[in-house]
């Protein structure tokens, strides 16, 4: 089997500059890539898809491609519009809630921090979540 490619080292600075700034966040290597968790429940993994490794992403696209995905968590009306937005979104099959995201070139960075804090928000309990909403809170 080759040797797993795990993600670059800027992708990884970029989500995790975002998500630990939220309240007790962690971030941790996963069984592939990185992940950030809050408490036991992961709100966003960042991983390589790629040729020899099984990946939900290849088996909805169909791409043989090495690419680098984020999955994260979503809800209501955001989660119905991005499962059906079309790539570089993709809906795997294992949770409701949970969406993929292809980063490339052309990723808006502005859109992944919203997404990943609103991610946070969908995992985190209330106490935590109202902290973000606080009135000496500074946008994270």
């Amino acid at each position: 089997m080759p040797r797993r490619i795990e993600p670059s080292a800027d992708v990884v600075r970029r989500i995790g500059a975002v998500a630990t700034r939220l309240p007790e966040v962690l971030e941790e290597d996963a069984w592939t890539g990185v992940r950030w968790r809050i408490r036991t429940t992961t709100f966003a993994h960042v991983m390589v898809a790629q040729p020899g490794y099984e990946s939900a992403y290849r088996e909805i696209t169909g791409d043989a491609s090495v690419r680098t995905v984020l999955t994260f968590r979503s809800t209501g009306d955001e989660l119905l519009a991005l499962t059906h937005a079309g790539l570089p979104f993709y809906k795997p099959p294992w949770s409701g809630t949970i969406v993929g995201l292809v980063l490339d070139d052309d990723t808006d960075w502005t859109e992944v921090a919203e997404l990943v804090i609103d991610s946070y928000r969908c995992c985190a309990p209330q106490k935590l979540v109202r902290l973000l909403d606080g009135p000496d809170r500074d946008s994270p």
